[in-house]
């Protein structure tokens, strides 16, 4: 049976007990309904990550003893930052959940020109916090100890401009090279259009900033689809999909 894991920022390594906070103890009691004596994990984001014994489910408020610390190796070799076009809903979620369950180490919102989303102020914060709900929930899921990086929502030329890895990939249908074609690396970026791609100018002032365009096959995929493909094909190459 597996057992529940649980992102817990508090998460003290000087504790042998604590009182699990609101968001995880109704995760824990109210849906998943665990009751005392159950196994659960907590971990901090931060590489922390402990057993740990349900001693207290009360309605309002639940407690755990700490275990043993666990030694997680789910991290991959490779340093993946994925500058993610930004897209309607369920299509951006499903590209952040799947980029953090494929070991990516930052992800950033990137406004580009066929951009459909309206992000202004509050709405632009609400959706960032909704995100980040969404790459702790993979991560519990996903085995990960380590919470990856969530970026500012910047527009593409600023997202451009701060990275400065040695291999910058940019999808595009018209390149002539491949995944194949590329040296081995140990870190780098990956850019992907929304839903309806990245503009050709948006390509070419990728490549101007150094990025390489790389094709993947002969089918175009969707935005979700084609960040996930992407992704695992550079963890297979060079991360831990063996």
């Amino acid at each position: 049976m597996r057992i529940p894991r649980f992102f817990c920022s508090s998460l003290d390594a000087s504790q042998k007990t604590m009182i699990l906070p609101e968001t995880v103890h109704r995760h824990a009691v109210q849906v998943l309904r665990l009751r005392v004596g159950a196994e659960i994990r907590l971990f901090d984001g931060d590489g922390l990550e402990f057993e740990a014994i349900l001693t207290v489910a009360d309605r309002k408020r639940s407690e755990v003893e700490l275990g043993q610390q666990l030694h997680n190796n789910a991290e991959s070799p490779l340093n993946i930052t994925l500058l993610q076009g930004i897209s309607r809903g369920e299509r951006m979620d499903f590209a952040i959940q799947k980029a953090v369950e494929l070991g990516v180490t930052k992800i950033v919102p990137v406004i580009t020109e066929r951009c459909n989303v309206q992000l202004k102020s509050d709405r632009a914060e609400k959706r960032h916090l909704h995100w980040q709900g969404i790459m702790t929930s993979a991560c519990e899921q996903s085995g990960r100890a380590f919470l990856p990086v969530l970026g500012d929502i910047v527009d593409l030329h600023a997202a451009m401009n701060k990275t400065n890895d040695s291999l910058r990939l940019v999808l595009d249908p018209q390149a002539q090279n491949s995944f194949k074609d590329l040296q081995q690396t140990s870190q780098l970026t990956l850019l992907i259009g929304p839903e309806g791609g990245l503009s050709d100018e948006e390509i070419d002032a990728a490549i101007n900033n150094g990025f390489t365009a790389v094709q993947f096959g002969p089918r175009i995929l969707r935005t979700e689809t084609a960040s996930t493909a992407a992704l695992a094909v550079v963890q297979s190459l060079w991360g831990d999909l063996a």
